[in-house]
């Protein structure tokens, strides 16, 4: 059984939480929902990431091919950013070369395990 005293400070606490309500609806900006009403925020694009896994220092080249200019190299164990993957020179069973999207050039996938799923490049 409720008491006339808790029944008293029942309906003062859910005054005070309407009234409270009421002044956060008040501060919104008047045209804050007219465009995006309803609609889901749009996720921050990440771009997909791989750790070199190779011994040695993994060489980045200009085309997707070992052959191609040397443009550098990234050191064993470094997580880098990759754009896209696109098929080239096969390395050890593996033709798949990715894009790095921090600098320019390819590396072999070979010796790149990817942490995100990789785009196929459109080019």
């Amino acid at each position: 059984m409720m008491y006339p005293s808790m029944r008293r400070m029942a309906a003062v606490g859910a005054a005070v939480l309407l009234t409270g309500s009421g002044a956060l609806l008040a501060a919104a900006p008047a045209g804050a929902q007219d465009s995006q009403a309803g609609a889901p925020a749009a996720p921050a694009a990440v771009a997909p990431k791989g750790k070199v896994v190779s011994r040695l220092p993994l060489s980045i080249r200009e085309q997707p091919k070992s052959a191609s200019t040397f443009l550098g190299a990234l050191k064993p164990g470094t997580v880098v950013e990759l754009s896209c993957k696109k098929h080239g020179q096969n390395i050890a069973g593996n033709d798949l070369w990715y894009l790095l999207a921090s600098k320019p050039g390819y590396v072999a996938a070979r010796y790149v395990e990817n942490l995100s799923p990789v785009p196929l490049c459109h080019k």
